[in-house]
C-alpha cells in the first residue's frame, strides 16, 4: 500500500512540475510571431522574433514549421507582424525587388555560419558564386565543405540568397527547399 501511495505521489509531483515549467515558459519564453503566405514556390512559413526575421520555411504544415522554432518560444500567428516580410517577398516574386531590407535574427547560428550568410547576402541577383568563391571571400579558401554546411543551415532562404551558390563543376549543389525550388529562384533572377 505504501508503494502505491509513493507512486501516486511521484506521478502527481511529476505532472505538477511539468505543468509549472510549461506555464513558466508560456509566461517568460521569447515571443515569436509567425504566418504563412502563398508563393510561386508553394506555401512559405515566416517567423520573426523581437530582433527580426528568424525563419522562412517550405514546411508542409504549421506543426512541422513550429517544431523547428525555438522550443522555449511563445509562438503566435500574427499576419500583421509579418506584413513587411510578406510584402517584400511578393515584390521579389514579381521581379520588383532583388535585395531585401529587413532586420534579421541569426543569434542561433555560430559566428562562422553568420559570416558565411552575411557574405552571400552580397551576391547580386542574377549571378552565382561557387562554394569555393564564398570560402575565399571569407578568408578560408579550404573551407568549401564547411561553407556548404553553413548554407544548408540557412534559416532564412530567399532573403539570404543561398540559392545563388553552386558547385565548382556547375552543378546546383543542394538546397533546403529542394533543387526544383533552387532552379525556380535562379530562373526568376535570370541566372539560368
Amino acid at each position: 500500500m505504501e508503494e502505491r501511495l509513493l507512486e501516486q505521489l511521484k506521478d502527481t509531483v511529476g505532472t505538477d512540475s511539468r505543468r509549472r515549467v510549461q506555464e513558466g515558459v508560456e509566461q517568460t519564453g521569447p515571443p515569436i510571431q509567425w504566418d504563412v503566405i502563398e508563393s510561386p514556390l508553394g506555401p512559405l512559413y515566416l517567423a520573426a522574433s523581437a530582433q527580426g526575421l528568424c525563419r522562412i520555411d517550405f514546411s508542409a504544415d504549421p506543426a512541422t514549421f513550429l517544431s523547428g522554432l525555438d522550443p522555449l518560444a511563445r509562438t503566435e500567428q500574427n499576419p500583421a507582424a509579418l506584413a513587411p516580410v510578406a510584402e517584400q517577398l511578393r515584390e521579389y516574386f514579381a521581379s520588383a525587388r532583388s535585395r531585401f531590407e529587413l532586420p534579421l535574427d541569426l543569434r542561433r547560428l555560430t559566428p562562422f555560419q553568420r559570416g558565411v550568410l552575411q557574405t552571400i547576402r552580397g551576391i547580386p541577383a542574377g549571378t552565382v558564386w561557387t562554394y569555393r568563391q564564398v570560402a575565399q571571400a571569407i578568408g578560408r579558401p579550404r573551407a568549401s565543405r564547411a561553407v556548404g554546411q553553413a548554407l544548408g543551415r540557412n534559416p532564412i532562404p530567399i532573403v539570404i540568397p543561398c540559392h545563388r551558390v553552386v558547385t565548382s563543376s556547375g552543378g546546383l549543389g543542394g538546397y533546403r527547399g529542394g533543387l526544383d525550388r533552387k532552379r525556380q529562384l535562379l530562373r526568376l533572377e535570370g541566372a539560368l
